[in-house]
């Protein structure tokens, strides 16, 4: 059986900023300065944002509650642009020199700010715009070892769940960061279903057949992270966070336990809003991979 629902692979204007928690405004106004490239328009004239267009969203906005400037924000990304690694920090660093000599002169005030310019200088321009929660747990990786794809899955993941969900999910890029090995396998696979494009038949052999790969790969790397230990930092991150975040009455009716972003959406409203370029054949896969999961889950519980 098919699934229901289908994300998006674009959205409007509206969607996009609802999900980013900005305005619609401020993303036009992000298109005027040149921050933000123009995007494709509909048939009703209208613009249509995709996966890439939201990543770029997502940054300026951290960069913006960061006290960053636009101007140099749009600098920085220009910079960025032309550098090969994930979180190379070039174009920002000089920024973020400036930008804390001027909030030290006005600490008292601006104290929020400049801690979280200190973070982004001490861990990275992009791994310091996450949460501390989150940095914290990928501290101990090899300088580089984490790409930029990595981060951007990370950003979208706080956005939608929270510190805390993104905490445990970086756990499955530590096993991949840390073994060139099943780093390898996991490119292989996300290549694989790449190649499910558009051109595709839903029904088409290889798409079961990437899903029983998908299937496999996934209980090797559960294996791996089982066998380093790492699934038990998973259930410590939870400990820590209960003790940071003592649950209250508020958090009971929102099913999350607040670990979300102040302020933010639903996770179901939130993945709703966000695009992902899929084709059909490639939401099939990943359905009849979580099939498989859901067999096994089943089985192990008889």
């Amino acid at each position: 059986m098919h699934s229901s629902f289908m994300p998006p692979r674009q959205v409007k204007i509206g969607d996009a900023a609802a999900f980013v928690g900005i305005t619609p405004r401020a993303i036009r106004h992000y298109h005027e300065i040149g921050l933000l490239p123009e995007p494709e328009r509909g048939g009703d004239d209208r613009r249509r944002y995709g996966y890439e267009d939201m990543i770029r969203l997502l940054w300026i906005r951290k960069m913006a509650d960061a006290g960053i400037a636009l101007d140099d924000i749009r600098k920085a990304f220009t910079t960025d642009t032309a550098s090969a690694t994930a979180d190379s920090g070039e174009g920002i660093a000089g920024i973020l020199e400036r930008l804390e000599e001027t909030l030290a002169e006005q600490e008292a005030e601006l104290r929020r700010q400049r801690t979280a310019v200190q973070r982004m200088r001490t861990e990275g321009s992009r791994m310091g715009l996450l949460s501390d929660f989150v940095t914290e747990r990928l501290k101990s990786l090899p300088e580089g070892s984490l790409r930029q794809d990595d981060l951007d899955t990370l950003l979208v993941t706080e956005r939608i769940f929270g510190p805390l969900g993104a905490a445990v999910q970086a756990t499955r890029f530590i096993a991949l960061a840390t073994r060139p090995a099943l780093r390898a396998d996991s490119d292989r696979m996300d290549a694989a279903e790449e190649a499910l494009d558009d051109g595709v038949a839903v029904d088409d052999p290889r798409v079961a057949q990437v899903a029983a790969e998908r299937y496999a790969f996934e209980n090797t790397l559960h294996a791996v992270i089982e066998e380093s230990g790492l699934d038990e930092a998973d259930e410590a991150l939870f400990d820590a966070w209960d003790i940071l975040h003592p649950p209250t009455d508020d958090d009971e009716g929102d099913g999350d336990g607040g670990r979300r972003e102040a302020g933010s959406m639903s996770a179901f409203e939130a993945i709703g809003k966000m695009p992902y370029d899929f084709s059909p054949a490639r939401l099939r896969c990943m359905e009849l991979a979580q099939e498989l999961s859901a067999r096994d889950w089943g089985n192990e519980r008889r």
